[in-house]
């Protein structure tokens, strides 16, 4: 079954259930798949809607780190509760050992020496991940971590 599919199977099965934010999150992420799909003039694979997805993902925690900041703890759980539920969506994260073989085995096929380097690394450790579920910033703070030595 597709992404699509089965995102459209779970908000019938919320809507049944009246989960109100089930539903509303499985709605936000149809419609920024929906809008990504018009601005590309084609429809999005698996892959295509684990980025707008992780991208959603990015933009909840942003959002619940400046609730907290504000002393909201009420939106930032439900932020964090949307989270929880679009992860759901995603394939499973790469694991940290994983993610550390692939760049140091990036760095040495590339022969990146130093920092000046790492969009390089950075864009050839991504291209390898796509389509699995991984946050770039710690993708970066490795490659960094890596490139010092």
């Amino acid at each position: 079954m597709s992404l699509h599919d089965r995102l459209s199977e779970d908000l019938k099965s919320a809507m049944k259930s009246r989960d109100q934010l089930r539903m509303d999150v499985i709605r936000m992420i149809k419609a920024a798949v929906q809008y990504k799909e018009v601005e590309l003039k084609q429809d999005l694979d698996d892959a295509g809607m684990s980025r707008i997805m992780t991208t959603l993902i990015k933009q909840r925690r942003e959002a619940a780190e400046q609730f907290e900041k504000g002393n909201r703890q009420d939106l930032a759980a439900k932020e964090r509760q949307e989270i929880s539920i679009i992860e759901g969506y995603l394939p499973a994260a790469v694991s940290s050992d994983e993610l550390a073989k692939i760049v140091t085995l990036v760095i040495k096929e590339s022969g990146a020496a130093s920092l000046k380097d790492m969009g390089q690394v950075m864009k050839a450790v991504m291209a390898r991940l796509a389509g699995q579920s991984v946050d770039g910033k710690v993708v970066s703070d490795l490659v960094k971590t890596a490139l010092q030595r």
